[in-house]
């Protein structure tokens, strides 16, 4: 599912034009974006959760050119399904 067939799915259930809808959907990604690059996490109760992860330091092989580089610390967000969420999913 794209982002388009979820504005056109919300638009359909809602009865809520498709701009209006674009614009939450847009304003809603930012907001997540936004909290992420500060570090805040977004939980979303019965959703899910937005999480930033740290990743340790590291040593890494090009093997190519059998030299080895540093990796430096850093984040990458993530997400994790709320528990009744991933319940829904398995059935």
């Amino acid at each position: 599912m794209t982002k388009a067939d979820i504005i056109n799915e919300i638009a359909k259930n809602t009865g809520v034009d498709k701009k209006s809808v674009t614009a939450t959907v847009e304003a809603f990604m930012v907001a997540v974006k936004n909290s992420l690059e500060k570090e805040e996490n977004v939980y979303l109760r019965g959703f899910g959760s937005f999480i930033v992860k740290k990743r340790a330091q590291k040593t890494a092989r090009n093997i190519s050119k059998n030299t080895t580089l540093i990796i430096p610390e850093h984040n990458i967000p993530a997400f994790k399904p709320a528990k009744t969420f991933t319940l829904q999913v398995k059935k």
